[in-house]
């Protein structure tokens, strides 16, 4: 399902207003609400909508369990970490016990955290591949998703949960759950915003490439793609070019 919201204020509040639905949907049908959260711009707003007063209190927070797709192996304090941007924009400001808080830690090195939070993962799956009620994705503008990029052996890992990347421009390792773990999720959802990425957004929704975002496929669940108006405006354009084709 593909939404189009008219900026990154109103996708970012549609996305928070889908977390509480949710969150509040799996509480009461199974008593927890499992997520896995992003980095990027358009989550941290998300994020701080949802800690929002009269939005925080709509939320269980005490079954509400908080997991990365992916993180920079640094200190949780660093400006880079997914986590530290989480907690500043989110954690910090809700009630979520800080045993529900599962975030990368690489401090005995990148494979020893990818290692560690495989075996977090599988914990709370029973030794299977969990199936998180909601991930929420980005997609950066070579395609890549989590920290799934282009050409990565990684893509074609099905055996492991959880692996360490690297991305050619960094010198630092990243850790990031591998496709099978996103494609298990109950919902996953898309945030996409601003101009710059429109034409990735029109490469990986109209199929014109192979990219790791397009290897997103739910097992047994549903895919949205929030998106804002910058960010769809190729494909709005392609469309208008096709309708006028055909008069």
């Amino acid at each position: 399902m593909i939404l189009i919201h008219p900026d990154r204020e109103a996708l970012s509040l549609a996305a928070a207003e889908l977390f509480v639905r949710e969150a509040c949907e799996a509480v009461a049908d199974r008593g927890r609400f499992t997520v896995l959260l992003s980095g990027g711009e358009t989550p941290r707003r998300t994020y701080e909508l949802l800690a929002e007063p009269h939005r925080r209190e709509e939320v269980p927070w005490d079954r509400v369990h908080l997991f990365w797709g992916d993180e920079r192996c640094v200190p949780h304090d660093d400006p880079r970490s997914n986590y530290r941007m989480a907690r500043l924009a989110l954690i910090d400001h809700v009630p979520v016990p800080p045993s529900n808080v599962h975030p990368i830690a690489c401090e005995g090195g990148a494979d020893a955290g990818a290692a560690w939070y495989e075996a977090e993962l599988r914990a709370i799956s029973h030794g299977g591949i969990p199936r998180f009620d909601l991930a929420f994705l980005g997609i950066g503008e070579d395609g890549h998703t989590a920290s799934l990029f282009p050409g990565s052996p990684l893509l074609g890992v099905t055996d492991r949960l959880v692996a360490v990347a690297s991305k050619a421009d960094e010198a630092i390792q990243r850790v990031t759950v591998t496709v099978p773990v996103i494609n298990q999720a109950a919902l996953i959802v898309f945030l996409v915003s601003g101009e710059g990425k429109a034409a990735i957004v029109r490469e990986a929704l109209a199929g014109m490439r192979e990219m790791p975002a397009r290897l997103i496929h739910p097992v047994d669940g549903r895919l949205f793609w929030l998106l804002d108006e910058e960010a769809v405006k190729l494909v709005e354009e392609d469309r208008i070019r096709g309708e006028g084709a055909k008069l």
